[in-house]
């Protein structure tokens, strides 16, 4: 594994960077030639792009997905063996040697009497290669961001520096920005509350319960950070748009409309911040920023905020053209142009803690623009969905990789039911047209020292998984959805634990 020997040499963090006030879009020339130019040169890296960590991750991503993409052509080898006499054992032994675990034998041991269940396979073999990625995240932290790492120690000294005690970051529902921490923002996931919702539309009560959490646990716990400190709790949006299919390939909870995404996600943090001054006063405030992310390039557009927290919608920097601009310079002038740009992109006087923040996250991002542009010539070959899996509930911290999972974060069905409809509409394009189930991995974790908590996660993997199999009752009915029931206790690096699946006999015999 590639990835696990580069691993000593990997250093994930970079210094600042900045970009310019202009929209990015291939309706417009200026745009075409941007990304024009960012093709006509791939094979030479900008100065602040780190070679090894891009080699590294890519390491990673491709075995991880390899796992899954190799489920299709494996069972069309077994689909054209069930007659043969000795076809249990010849499939399990070509499922251990090609996907490394065995098929349940209940989905085996009647082929010679009517056709194998190659949905209810499909589903099992998805989420047994989820289940692999899950204990190989928690056993090896192959992306060297917990809390222990360098990587976060380093991080976090930096987010104290900026003024911040917290980062919490909503990106978009789509499995086109799974990735947008670990890789196009290159920050450590320890170091980051993050919670997926489609559109990025947070829900503003649940997070400013988080927000009490973590305040009460300065007074009582002075962590993370004192509480006489002149800190902020800083929220961040992370929309999405593309800059190659834009009327098509943009967020569809938005129409595929940026700039609607942009005033949503900017509308919901205003909420958000007033929601918290008038129930704790001014003094409470907290800190908001909005990013883009073009799902096509990975590159990053920055809102900058000024220091009274306005906002422009109209104005941004752009990490793409900052990039370019920059290449030809040395590191520490990139470093510096980059902050000029930041601090010129305000739409105010900005705080000068916010700059160096937004700074590093352009710079980290010069290493994803290099990434996408050294691998797949400037843009994704995918432009559109691609994901393996719709994972429903609270959790999926294993969960880094584009284009692998669509989230669904709820605790009920009947709340969350928005976020579940798109990702079950997705998948009834990606897996359901070609006769394929849509896998979903239900999720709860909870806290291993609070008495019950794990009986209630249970309960609650139970509770939503009757609310699917009743909101989907055709798909059901149809096998065209299963369910895969999993918990995990937070406070043990400990990876998820399996508590049911559709695909047990019980089950199956029901359909």
């Amino acid at each position: 594994m590639a990835y696990r020997s580069l691993a000593r040499k990997t250093e994930l963090l970079r210094g600042p960077t900045a970009p310019r006030k202009r929209h990015i879009s291939v309706e417009d020339p200026k745009s075409k030639s941007s990304l024009e130019n960012l093709a006509s040169s791939p094979n030479r890296s900008h100065p602040l792009t780190d070679v090894l960590a891009n080699d590294y991750l890519q390491a990673y991503e491709s075995e991880i997905k390899e796992k899954f993409d190799r489920i299709v052509p494996f069972l069309k080898r077994i689909s054209a063996l069930q007659h043969e006499q000795d076809f249990v054992a010849l499939a399990q032994q070509l499922s251990l040697s090609e996907l490394g675990f065995l098929l349940p034998d209940h989905l085996l041991v009647k082929a010679w009497v009517r056709p194998l269940d190659m949905r209810a396979l499909f589903a099992w073999c998805v989420f047994q290669s989820h289940q692999e990625v899950s204990d190989q995240f928690f056993a090896s932290d192959p992306l060297r961001g917990s809390e222990q790492t360098s990587q976060a120690k380093t991080f976090q000294s930096f987010l104290a520096e900026c003024g911040f005690h917290l980062l919490d970051i909503t990106p978009c529902s789509d499995g086109r920005l799974a990735h947008s921490i670990a890789y196009a923002l290159r920050i450590p996931f320890s170091s980051v509350r993050r919670r997926s919702h489609a559109g990025a539309l947070f829900d503003i009560e649940n997070t400013v319960n988080r927000w009490i959490k973590t305040e009460h646990r300065r007074y009582r716990e002075t962590s993370p950070a004192l509480p006489d400190e002149a800190s902020r709790y800083l929220k961040v949006v992370t929309y999405h748009f593309s800059s190659v299919d834009p009327s098509h390939q943009g967020c569809a909870a938005h129409g595929s409309d940026d700039s609607i995404a942009a005033s949503a996600g900017y509308k919901r943090l205003l909420d958000f911040r007033e929601a918290v001054e008038k129930s704790f006063c001014c003094g409470a405030s907290v800190d908001l920023l909005l990013i883009g992310l073009d799902t096509d390039t990975d590159s990053i557009r920055v809102h900058v905020p000024s220091a009274d927290g306005r906002i422009s919608l109209e104005n941004w920097v752009s990490a793409l053209d900052i990039y370019q601009k920059t290449k030809p310079l040395s590191a520490d002038q990139a470093l510096q142009e980059i902050s000029a740009q930041v601090q010129a992109g305000a739409p105010g006087m900005p705080d000068p803690g916010m700059v160096s923040f937004i700074s590093r996250l352009i710079a980290n991002n010069f290493s994803q623009i290099d990434y996408v542009l050294q691998r797949h010539g400037g843009t994704y070959p995918d432009a559109g969905h691609a994901e393996r899996f719709i994972g429903v509930g609270i959790g999926f911290k294993e969960v880094h990789l584009r284009n692998l999972t669509y989230f669904s974060h709820l605790d009920t069905v009947e709340e969350g039911a928005p976020d579940l409809d798109v990702g079950v509409k997705i998948f009834k394009g990606l897996n359901v047209s070609r006769d394929l189930p849509i896998p979903i991995v239900i999720r709860f974790d909870y806290s291993g020292t609070v008495p019950g908590a794990r009986e209630r996660a249970i309960a609650d993997c139970r509770r939503v998984n009757s609310a699917i199999a009743s909101r989907y009752r055709d798909l059901v009915g149809d096998g065209l959805l299963h369910t895969f029931l999993t918990i995990r206790d937070r406070d043990q690096k400990t990876s998820a634990e399996v508590v049911g699946s559709s695909v047990e006999p019980a089950l199956q015999e029901a359909h």
